[in-house]
């Protein structure tokens, strides 16, 4: 009994050394996510205007229906979303939307500092996603 005892404070003063924490100081420290990591959404930017031809993929495959295209054309006859909207309240973070899109305008960052007060705050538009 006293073997288990001594084995069990073994393991938590080895733990209690520098180097072993598993505790991270989150404002001041943060983490470093992985490659797969799916946070906050982006459009992929070109010269001139967004890559995304609103091809109404990735509306189509999204389960939670948060994404809404209305798609436009310019004066050389492409088509480019007029509204792009991303609903975040509604997002599962599945990642479909990217994986669906022909030309790779969708990407999904690292960014996961989501919080806001406000509803409106979470709406997504076109010009947030750009930036």
């Amino acid at each position: 009994m006293f073997t288990a005892i001594a084995k069990g404070l073994g393991i938590t003063f080895k733990h209690m050394l520098p180097g072993h924490s598993t505790t991270v100081q989150y404002p001041t420290v943060k983490l470093k996510m992985s490659a797969r990591f799916r946070g906050l959404h982006r459009l992929v930017p070109t010269q001139d205007r967004e890559k995304c031809v609103a091809c109404y993929l990735c509306p189509t495959v999204c389960p939670a229906k948060c994404i809404t295209v209305e798609a436009a054309e310019n004066d050389k006859g492409e088509k480019y979303p007029r509204i792009y909207k991303i609903d975040l309240l509604r997002c599962i973070f599945c990642g479909y939307c990217v994986e669906a899109c022909p030309v790779e305008a969708l990407e999904m960052t690292d960014a996961y500092e989501l919080a806001n007060y406000r509803r409106e705050d979470f709406e997504f538009t076109k010009e947030r996603l750009l930036k």
